[in-house]
């Protein structure tokens, strides 16, 4: 969502006509999870209007063609619709399903009072989950719910026994897609929280990765006692740097199951400390920077200071997917695929 939010909202604030399509499902092979997005924009009103303009994207080739030209006729009628694409292997790669496959698009005018409410919610890295009919007469009607199942929005002519329904879906859903409710389909969408990416130490391999966590959707801070090497020179679009041992600093960010560590400095007094803090936590991702020798004098530490040896198996070292990476850049390239990997479950 946040990589079409600002301009969705400049379309909106200059009143033009705006639809969005949202991958609702997928089978086989698919660029594009469930819940991505794509804006699209014409205005219907006059005679002289621009060609349609869209953000974002719902595959990786011409199906974003016939989504765009149902998404205007959504705007021309005023009806959402729900597509779907199937694809054999052969033609797979021309439509963007790189091994085959199908998916399903909800295609729908925007309801703007639910995207602001969304939004709201993107803009704070807060949780939310979208329920919606995808047919019948109440296709389009949604509800938005947080993370205390409190409702921000519901479409207007959603009734109370329905709303009861979708909101019984939501809370057993943990993943976006199209479920069944009773006898009528339903989107889930799901909003969630931003990765959140710690390093510890501002060292030169920080840098590029910082730079490609951040442009993969990665919320950044960096935790270096040391202010030389944690500046907001060398580190100008991270979220926080905290000039504290991790023992401190790491408690003021928070760890729950959307963070991921990756402890970079080399210096005992520095990581020993991130690693007693953060293994006890539970958090999917921890690596550490470092040679074979140098992690059997650590885990002789870690097992001193009281950790169990199923809490040091959890260390990632050497840290990284192994791609025989030399510069800073390369290694912040396998560290990241690694991150990448254990989120996606692998």
């Amino acid at each position: 969502m946040l990589d079409i939010l600002e301009t969705m909202n400049r379309w909106l604030a200059e009143e033009r006509d705006v639809a969005l399509a949202t991958v609702a499902n997928t089978w086989g092979s698919a660029p594009r999870r469930e819940g991505s997005k794509m804006g699209v924009s014409g205005d219907m009103g006059r005679v002289d209007a621009a060609p349609p303009s869209m953000i974002g994207s719902v595959s990786g080739g011409c199906v974003e063609g016939a989504v765009v030209e149902e998404a205007i006729a959504g705007l021309r009628d005023g009806k959402p619709r729900l597509l779907k694409f199937g694809v054999a292997d052969d033609l797979a790669w021309e439509v963007g399903l790189t091994c085959g496959g199908s998916i399903e698009v909800f295609v729908e005018p925007l309801d703007a009072m639910w995207w602001d409410a969304l939004a709201e919610l993107a803009r704070k890295d807060r949780f939310g989950v979208t329920v919606a009919i995808m047919e019948g007469e109440h296709i389009g009607e949604k509800v938005l719910l947080d993370r205390d199942d409190a409702v921000l929005y519901r479409s207007p002519k959603l009734d109370d026994d329905l709303l009861s329904e979708m909101q019984t879906v939501a809370a057993g859903c943990n993943r976006s897609g199209i479920i069944a409710m009773g006898e009528t389909r339903v989107m889930v969408d799901l909003q969630v929280e931003r990765p959140h990416l710690i390093l510890v130490g501002g060292v030169h391999v920080a840098i590029p990765l910082q730079a490609m966590a951040t442009e993969v959707g990665f919320r950044v801070s960096i935790i270096d006692p040391r202010a030389a090497f944690a500046s907001d020179e060398r580190f100008p679009d991270v979220a926080n740097i905290l000039h504290s041992y991790p023992d401190k600093a790491l408690p003021q960010l928070g760890l729950d199951r959307s963070t991921y560590l990756a402890v970079l400095t080399h210096d005992p007094k520095i990581d020993d400390k991130a690693l007693i803090t953060a293994l006890p936590a539970g958090i999917p991702y921890v690596g550490v920077l470092s040679s074979g020798r140098t992690h059997r004098q650590r885990v002789a530490r870690l097992k001193e200071a009281g950790l169990s040896d199923d809490l040091i198996a959890q260390i990632r070292t050497p840290i990284g997917i192994d791609i025989g990476a030399g510069t800073p850049e390369e290694i912040a390239v396998c560290i990241l695929a690694e991150i990448i990997a254990v989120r996606n479950g692998m």
